[in-house]
């Protein structure tokens, strides 16, 4: 290779190329491929009959072909003439290229890079659609030159070869790969054996009992992609989600944090011993997220949790009712009439935190939101009486809601 005076690649598609295709078309496509200035065509068999033929820099072409076939020696057992492509191959096993769809322009190559044929590659029949002739209509290319244009999605092929995966495996024996594959893929797990040739995909087949380390590794990588709704919510484990985190913004540690971030970054500590027992995105959705989520309380304080985060308040009418801890300020939405008699608002977090009341018409919708009751019994419920009085009629609207009597919905 180091006497032949020519790039490495060219060296050796000359020499292994005259073994395998002939010295004489050895030497004709190395030279071509040396001067690719000399191509007039992107399929390389045509820019090679064009020169054959006396075209433009063929007396040039012819010149370099004889003084390279005269660096090789004859083979001992020549081969037939013929594979072009072969030699191209042999230059640059990385350009090797598969069609990514059929009837589609491009091509994966096997070092990764996805290439597109010239329009004009695309040989259409008397309908208009593709045929298998022209570079568009191989399923397989050996790329000689690809460029690629700022700003494309594509590089594009300027000179290639017509090719198919026997010429390409024998070509890039170099880059063949057969592996076990198990990850997350289209929302579950996928586990296979996949041959490959670099980047390109020849076969694969499903894993019936892939290890389960792996499937593991696939499910936290499932609920670092998708997030934990993956799991089995409720609105109990929704809840606990959100009064845990309003301890660790209140009170801090050792109250976790429960932020998605957090929680996926403590996945594998409290989705055991569910998590190396599932097997895809079907077991992931049966796990209880909130059984799984009480493993994150700390000891002793878990014995704490209903005092400082209550899950329910009771109220003047009797009736227990759900504090909603997902905003900022923990709130409780409860109807007005259930209110009577309050005079100030209960906390939640040993006392740090008043809770914010959603006030409620008899129908449940929004009719006042407030901090103060005090102050919204001397000024904002005249204003709430006045609009909803009319509305609702068999509800209980007191001139002094101090004094009046609590009434739970659907009682006068």
């Amino acid at each position: 290779m180091a006497a032949l005076g020519l790039h490495p690649r060219l060296a050796r598609a000359l020499l292994d190329g005259a073994d395998r295709a002939g010295r004489r078309t050895a030497a004709e496509v190395v030279a071509l491929l040396d001067d690719d200035s000399l191509a007039r065509h992107a399929d390389l068999a045509t820019a090679l009959r064009t020169l054959r033929g006396n075209g433009p820099g063929a007396g040039r072409w012819r010149r370099e072909v004889r003084r390279l076939e005269r660096l090789v020696p004859d083979p001992p057992d020549p081969p037939d003439a013929g594979d072009e492509a072969l030699v191209v191959a042999l230059a640059h096993p990385e350009r090797v290229a598969r069609r990514r769809a059929p009837r589609s322009r491009a091509y994966l190559m096997s070092g990764g890079t996805a290439v597109e044929v010239p329009r004009s590659e695309v040989v259409e029949d008397s309908s208009g659609m593709p045929t298998s002739e022209g570079l568009a209509g191989s399923e397989w290319l050996a790329v000689a030159v690809a460029e690629r244009e700022p700003g494309r999605a594509h590089g594009f092929v300027r000179l290639a070869a017509r090719a198919d995966q026997r010429l390409a495996e024998q070509a890039a024996a170099g880059m063949s790969s057969v592996t076990d594959e198990i990850d997350w893929h289209d929302g579950d797990v996928r586990a296979r054996t996949v041959s490959r040739l670099g980047a390109i995909v020849l076969s694969e087949k499903a894993v019936a009992q892939a290890p389960a380390g792996a499937v593991r590794a696939a499910l936290l990588d499932g609920l670092a992609t998708e997030g934990t709704g993956l799991l089995c919510w409720d609105a109990d484990a929704h809840q606990l989600r959100h009064r845990l985190g309003f301890l660790h913004r209140v009170i801090g540690p050792p109250w976790r944090a429960t932020t998605e971030s957090a929680l996926l970054a403590a996945a594998e500590e409290w989705l055991e011993p569910e998590l190396s027992a599932a097997r895809g995105r079907a077991d992931l959705a049966r796990i209880d997220a909130g059984q799984a989520l009480r493993r994150l309380l700390p000891w002793p304080e878990a014995s704490r949790l209903d005092e400082l985060a209550p899950p329910h308040i009771e109220v003047p009418s009797g009736a227990h009712v759900r504090v909603d801890y997902e905003p900022d300020q923990p709130a409780l939405p409860v109807r007005v009439q259930e209110v009577f008699g309050w005079t100030s608002v209960p906390t939640v977090g040993g006392g740090r935190v008043p809770v914010v009341l959603r006030l409620l018409d008899p129908a449940g919708r929004p009719a006042a939101v407030t901090g103060d009751l005090a102050s919204f019994w001397r000024n904002g419920y005249r204003q709430v009486r006045a609009e909803l009085r009319g509305r609702y009629p068999k509800h209980a609207w007191p001139d002094d809601p101090l004094t009046a009597t609590p009434s739970r919905p659907g009682r006068r």
